[in-house]
């Protein structure tokens, strides 16, 4: 893309009053934004409203400085393993996908090593406060469906999300090319947010790509998280929900998808927690109960060779080995939360043996210590 093209489609970005439904309006009636620019007052009215023809004429005060930082930045592509692009609408590597959801953006930026391509794309997402064993489940869900062919696409929030693109990246190979991963971020691609995700989003330009329909320099708004939903939803072929309360931006891209008419997928949890409420909900309302790998691949009849779906149930099977490791208190714990008060009034046991037990666990792995004294037992301790 040229300099003065770039300005032109910033420009048409940037115009008061003139968002994407105006905009496609106008590329529609004119082609290119230089023509819309060089179209007559009378021209435009036949498309838009005057005050939107009169905004058209003006160019925005913040277009220069804009302009500058964008074409920095896509000139410093190739100095790295991480590739900077802008793909515009109508560009023959514009995604199909979102030309089909209600508010397809005008621009997107890339930032990463790989290509968004024709292949298999599923959602992850859950809650940003998930439980031990509903992160292990992200990052296990995750590993195995990239292995199986998938890219996994989330928003690189804390929680869920980070777990869903550390699992997709967990399982690219030495020398792989393949896009393990696709995190639609809410911020321009300048920026990180969150922080803590610095070193994630560096890997992620590795073997994925990040994407923001959002100009450089764009800082967090709170209004842009549940706006980029729409991409992540529109980006794939269905939506996996791993935890995730009644109130959560991950029930609006379930919703998003299945406006779409794509597949929604939910992991069930334990009736008391909150955190499983959302995919309860969801699952009442007709989402896919999903208990293994295999129930997304066969929903999504994604073509895999029998041996992996071997070697997955085979990695469930082993989750659920507990071996020697003081089985009885591990079934007095069951799967919720509990406290070490109701935890000895079930087993019977003193306080002083119970604690060693317990430490006995939490250092294999089978047991997860959390906030208030409690304790849950792990269904996947080898995927901690």
């Amino acid at each position: 893309m040229e300099r003065d093209e770039l300005g032109n489609w910033l420009r048409l970005s940037l115009t008061p009053g003139v968002g994407n439904e105006t905009a496609r309006k106008l590329l529609a009636a004119f082609g290119l934004p230089q023509a819309v620019f060089r179209q007559s007052p009378i021209a435009l009215e036949q498309v838009v409203h005057a005050a939107q023809a009169a905004a058209l004429r003006v160019q925005p005060d913040e277009l220069a400085k804009l302009l500058d930082l964008t074409w920095n930045w896509l000139q410093e592509s190739g100095t790295a393993s991480a590739q900077r692009k802008i793909v515009v609408l109508g560009d023959a590597d514009y995604p199909a996908s979102l030309l089909r959801i209600d508010d397809p953006p005008l621009m997107l930026y890339l930032l990463g090593a790989g290509k968004l391509t024709s292949s298999a794309m599923l959602a992850i997402v859950g809650s940003r406060n998930p439980t031990p064993q509903g992160a292990a489940n992200a990052r296990y869900f995750s590993k195995a469906l990239a292995q199986a062919g998938l890219t996994v696409v989330s928003g690189l929030a804390l929680g869920i999300d980070g777990a869903a693109h550390e699992g997709a990246l967990d399982s690219v190979e030495a020398g792989s090319t393949r896009l393990a991963t696709v995190a639609v971020v809410g911020t321009g691609l300048d920026r990180v947010y969150p922080k803590k995700h610095l070193e994630l989003a560096h890997r992620i330009t590795q073997n994925g790509l990040l994407i923001s329909e959002y100009p450089l320099g764009t800082p967090p708004l709170t209004a842009n998280f549940p706006r980029r939903n729409r991409l992540i939803a529109g980006l794939a072929q269905g939506t996996l929900v791993i935890e995730a309360a009644l109130r959560s931006g991950s029930l609006i891209t379930a919703r998003l998808s299945a406006e779409q008419g794509k597949e929604v997928f939910a992991i069930p949890g334990s009736i008391h927690s909150t955190q499983a409420r959302g995919c309860h909900a969801l699952i009442k309302q007709g989402a896919k109960l999903v208990e293994s790998v295999q129930d997304v691949i066969e929903e999504l009849k994604i073509p895999v060779e029998p041996t992996f779906l071997m070697a997955s149930k085979a990695a469930v099977d082993k989750g659920l080995d507990l071996g020697d490791a003081e089985p009885l208190l591990l079934e007095t714990l069951g799967f919720d939360p509990v406290g070490l008060d109701a935890l000895q009034a079930r087993s019977g046991t003193d306080t002083a043996r119970l604690q060693a037990q317990l430490m006995a666990l939490e250092l294999d792995g089978l047991v997860v210590r959390l906030p208030g004294g409690l304790f849950q037992r792990l269904v996947d301790p080898h995927l901690k």
